[in-house]
């Protein structure tokens, strides 16, 4: 995956805005203005940050190689994960949606109303 599959993937996700909030390189992917994606368009290898459920955050790291806790972030709830080849496409998708996921159902009741009124 790089990082135009990574946007194409985040940005077909319903409610989801991507901006630069912080840097001219660190592109922030939210759903309804809650960040679930992190990315370094400079990072080589390619890698990014996601929320995740904080058992199942270390559950990957000691699985996966690839996942380390989250660099500048809650490492309670979010992992980096480093494109290294390591984990597939499949894999990738899951941990993003996962994160998406996770945002969405922290929603306000107010925003998930208008989550729920998108198309």
């Amino acid at each position: 995956m790089n990082i135009e599959e990574l946007r194409e993937y985040c940005i077909s996700k319903k409610g989801v805005e991507e901006s630069f909030p912080f840097d001219a390189e660190t592109l922030v992917f939210k759903v309804m203005g809650k960040a679930f994606l992190l990315t370094g368009l400079n990072e080589k290898p390619l890698e990014f940050n996601v929320k995740c459920d904080p058992e199942k955050a270390i559950e990957l790291r000691e699985h996966y190689s690839c996942v380390k806790p989250g660099f500048h972030m809650n490492k309670k709830h979010w992992n980096t994960v480093v494109l290294d080849g390591s984990a597939g496409t499949k894999l990738l998708h899951e941990w993003i949606t996962d994160s998406y996921n996770l945002v969405v159902s922290g929603l306000t009741k107010e925003l998930k109303k208008k989550f729920a009124a998108m198309h």
